[in-house]
């Protein structure tokens, strides 16, 4: 017996719905769905088809997990230590959970969903079945496996344990009988004995026995007719079949490696399963066919690279045989319940090629195949439709007939660009589920004329700038957009202007510059147009303003406003610019010498808070020497490319005595 040790997982009641189709693939019959279950483990599971009820036994939470058909969970039933294997009475009106840690079967009413009988059986019982109009367990630990009966016929209810005379089991067997069987099916669980009793007397008596050659058996079910029971080993990697009458082999049903469970719906197709986390997990058998119809392969909900896995004795059929349901579990032991709708419906697989790309208003072809494990009726019909920018919703297509081969193909001719999506569908019929796939093309679009004007203009600080869009002949579309995205990382880039261009295709918006700024138009496209979008950057300078501190009087000459300061006082060369934090400003000084003005010196200053920089000139300055300064920012240099480069004006002083 293989051991599997799960991390303990809190289950959360989330739905996973079905995953959208890709190009190729089938679609489920009806809503496919799975709930995650509130459990930390998994043994048996049951199905109500009165009450519409799924009953999943939690050994290691000690609880039985009711829900409805849907697989929403409605009810825990608590205080069932090491609960294993469920059985369901004829009438669906009593629920029997063999409680292995309490040596006791435990009846509840499905009415209600509540314990209503408890009975001490004997020790840790782990499987049950009905037949010969009695309950029976398996029970016993390792090295003392054996048989029970329940008889709650009379007033009082009546064990028998040692059922087995022969003490042919080591372990607990795992059991079945078809509904009102005087046969009981038994098989060792994680080994590989098999053995049907007669209890029509009341009694066991073995009628046979049989090594099944294989091992690790995790699971059996007796066909409705009793005439057969299968068993899931895990080997061989097919699902055995074998005759209750003397177990002599009767075929296999072939599927993949670790089998370990098996369910038989009223009408006799058979669901086998298998451990398999690379592999399909579910193989679907039609009554007479060894043939699988249809397969599930479970997705990775976990963390592994395979799928979620299915446990022993797993799966469970509602009477009718129109839904499956299978728990799984996935890496990090969380446990959902999967519901398969319509399971004995073929899948329908249907391919779609459209070209790449293709020319509007010119016609091309879409070609494609439908396969499935159940052949298609003749002369099949598949539905297409066409969705565009102008059919968002889809427009049908003439219906296209499918060859003998399975193969179809249709022309059409898009009269819209862009986007155009071909979707083929199978409605499905008694014997295959609908299926849907699609394709997309690329269809050409022209491309619009779309201007916008002032590109790399620079403007002072606070101008008012009107900018311009042009849009040139489109189909339907002439809506703009205009954004603007100032430099710097705290301001985003907003929607300035959205509307429909004037009767000259212009649309206008004045901005208020304060930054370097992309100002884009957009166009979205339409049918026959391509969307496009024209970005241009515009420069906005700094505002600056210097003065002079310390002068003693101010006097025009050499056809400037000259500062005049005493040589003995520091002058304080004082400059305001527009903040942005980290932002420097440099200080230009120059000097008059030799006619002409030269260098005497920069430096950079950070700015305050306020924008403001104050620097105070010291040391014995020369008197009557011409000297001007200029404050500057410069694009990157400063600290930041918020802004374009700027030059103050010249500030004009000299010293004197």
């Amino acid at each position: 017996m293989r051991i599997r040790t799960l991390p303990a997982a809190t289950a959360l009641a989330v739905l996973f719905s079905s995953a959208a189709l890709a190009v190729g693939t089938a679609a489920p019959a009806a809503a496919d769905s799975t709930m995650v279950l509130p459990v930390a483990s998994s043994a048996d599971i049951a199905v109500d088809g009165v009450h519409q009820r799924v009953f999943i036994s939690d050994p290691q939470g000690g609880k039985i997990v009711v829900t409805d058909f849907h697989g929403i969970v409605v009810k825990q039933l608590t205080n069932l230590p090491g609960v294993t294997g469920l059985e369901l009475s004829a009438d669906s009106g009593t629920l029997y959970a063999a409680v292995r840690d309490a040596d006791a079967v435990v009846a509840v009413d499905t009415a209600t969903n509540t314990e209503s009988a408890r009975y001490t059986v004997g020790d840790a019982p782990v499987s049950l079945a009905l037949a010969g109009g009695k309950v029976w367990f398996g029970y016993g630990a390792a090295g003392s496996g054996d048989l029970g009966s329940l008889d709650l016929s009379g007033e009082e209810p009546v064990v028998a344990l040692d059922q087995d005379t022969t003490h042919l089991w080591y372990w607990a067997p795992i059991l079945d009988a078809a509904p009102g069987a005087g046969a009981l099916v038994a098989g060792e669980t994680g080994g590989n004995k098999l053995a049907v009793y007669d209890v029509s007397s009341g009694t066991a008596s073995r009628t046979a026995a049989v090594d099944t050659g294989g091992g690790n058996m995790g699971d059996l079910a007796v066909t409705p007719d009793g005439q057969r029971v299968i068993v899931a080993s895990g080997a061989p990697y097919h699902h055995q079949v074998f005759k209750t009458s003397d177990l002599t082999a009767d075929g296999t049903y072939a599927s993949d490696t670790y089998p370990n469970s098996v369910a038989v719906a009223s009408d006799g197709t058979v669901a086998a399963g298998i451990d398999g986390i690379y592999e399909p997990d579910i193989y679907i058998y039609k009554p007479g066919s060894t043939t699988s119809v249809r397969e599930y392969d479970f997705p990775n909900t976990g963390g592994s690279s395979g799928g979620d896995e299915l446990p022993d004795s797993g799966l469970a059929w509602v009477p009718d045989a129109s839904r499956l349901f299978a728990v799984t579990y996935n890496d990090e032991g969380v446990y959902s319940l999967r519901v398969l709708e319509a399971p004995t419906k073929a899948t329908t697989v249907i391919s779609v090629n459209a070209p790449a790309t293709a020319t509007r208003a010119k016609q091309l072809t879409v070609t494609g195949k439908v396969t499935s494990k159940a052949a298609l009726p003749a002369g099949v019909k598949l539905t297409v439709t066409r969705t565009d920018l102008e059919n968002t919703s889809g427009k049908a297509l003439a219906d296209v007939t499918v060859a003998a081969d399975g193969t179809y193909s249709f022309s059409d001719t898009p009269t819209v660009g862009g986007k155009v999506k071909y979707t083929v569908r199978y409605a499905g019929d008694a014997d295959h589920a609908p299926g849907s796939a699609s394709d997309t093309v690329e269809v050409s679009r022209a491309t619009p004329t779309l201007t916008l004007n002032k590109n790399r203009n620079t403007y002072a600080y606070g101008a008012d700038v009107t900018f311009t869009a042009h849009l040139g002949t489109t189909y339907k579309n002439r809506k703009l957009e205009i954004w603007a995205d100032p430099y710097g990382s705290d301001k985003p880039n907003k929607l300035v202007k959205s509307g429909t261009v004037n009767s000259s295709g212009n649309l206008s918006v004045t901005l208020d510059l304060t930054r370097d700024t992309k100002v884009s138009v957009k166009f979205a496209g339409d049918a026959r147009y391509k969307p496009r979008t024209v970005t241009n950057t515009v420069y906005t300078k700094v505002r600056i303003s210097s003065s002079i501190g310390g002068y003693y009087k101010t006097q025009t000459a050499w056809g400037q406003k000259y500062h005049y300061v005493r040589k003995s006082k520091d002058p304080v060369l004082k400059t305001t610019m527009t903040y942005y934090p980290g932002r420097k400003q440099r200080l230009q000084l120059q000097a008059y010498y030799q006619g002409a003005w030269r260098d005497a010196g920069s430096e950079y200053f950070e700015l305050g808070t306020s924008g403001g920089s104050d620097i105070t000139l010291t040391g014995t300055p020369t008197t009557n020497i011409r000297f001007r300064f200029r404050s500057e920012y410069h694009d990157t240099t400063s600290g930041d490319n918020v802004n374009t480069t700027t030059y103050g004006a010249w500030k004009y002083f000299i010293f004197t005595s």
